[in-house]
């Protein structure tokens, strides 16, 4: 694999997907529709079979999990072209935008607790909050927030959580996700504080970069992680089958 795909993978690691099995590289996820990444067939490396067996069996793994068959591609890939040239198409209409950024960047540096942020060891009703939009989440949720390595950051202000990220380690790399900051406490630099907390925690972990998934679209995200350090390592997209290429056997 290339470097590209190597680094999709640790960003897989650590965001593990409730069910996951593999037709040679590739790793079908569900995790009953939260997120487009655990809900994805993850196309990196060798499926071990002709293209048009590896995304039957996408379509099977994805009707039997009750999801829409998706799969994760990076784009310009062997792969991707492979998929486009069987008739699949990008999933324009994924909600958070079918084509992603894919950052990397120097871990943050200051110490945890400066600017009010820290790194918890398990979350908190305040961190659910933000992070999903409730004090409590679905199994799913919790299944692919918490399992693995993962720090909880938490900026509090006055009492009241006013920011939060997620932070997992996989290997030597941190991958951030989830950053939300209360509207009336932004432009106060919690963001960068709860970043450089992570960092501070993934260092004693092992990790030595930072990656993190943005929706290309997501202009004012990318422009703060590149005023942080961070440039676009590759971009992956989210293909989807065409109408009824992809039905379901089992019925």
């Amino acid at each position: 694999m290339d470097a590209f795909e190597e680094l999709e993978l640790r960003c897989a690691d650590a965001w593990p997907a409730v069910t996951v099995d593999k037709i040679g590289d590739w790793r079908l996820r569900a995790a009953g529709g939260f997120t487009g990444r655990a809900n994805s067939a993850l196309a990196v490396g060798d499926p071990g079979m002709p293209i048009a067996s590896a995304l039957r069996e996408v379509c099977d793994f994805a009707h039997a999990h009750d999801i829409p068959p998706v799969l994760h591609a990076v784009v310009g890939s062997a792969n991707e072209r492979a998929i486009e040239a069987a008739g699949w198409v990008p999933n324009t209409g994924h909600v958070a935008g079918h084509r992603v950024s894919v950052l990397t960047g120097p871990l943050g540096t200051g110490a945890e607790g400066a600017g009010g942020a820290t790194v918890l060891a398990s979350p908190t009703a305040g961190w659910w909050e933000l992070t999903v939009g409730r004090p409590e989440p679905t199994a799913a949720e919790r299944h692919v927030l918490t399992t693995g390595e993962v720090g909880y950051g938490v900026a509090e202000v006055t009492g009241v959580t006013a920011g939060v990220v997620r932070a997992a380690v996989a290997g030597d790399v941190l991958h951030l996700a989830r950053l939300e900051v209360r509207s009336r406490h932004r432009r106060r630099g919690l963001g960068s504080a709860l970043m450089a907390a992570c960092g501070a925690w993934a260092a004693r972990r092992g990790a030595r970069r930072t990656v993190l998934q943005v929706a290309a679209g997501n202009h004012a995200a990318l422009a703060l992680y590149r005023r942080l350090g961070f440039t676009e390592h590759h971009e992956y997209r989210y293909w989807v089958p065409r109408p009824r290429a992809c039905e379901d056997r089992s019925l």
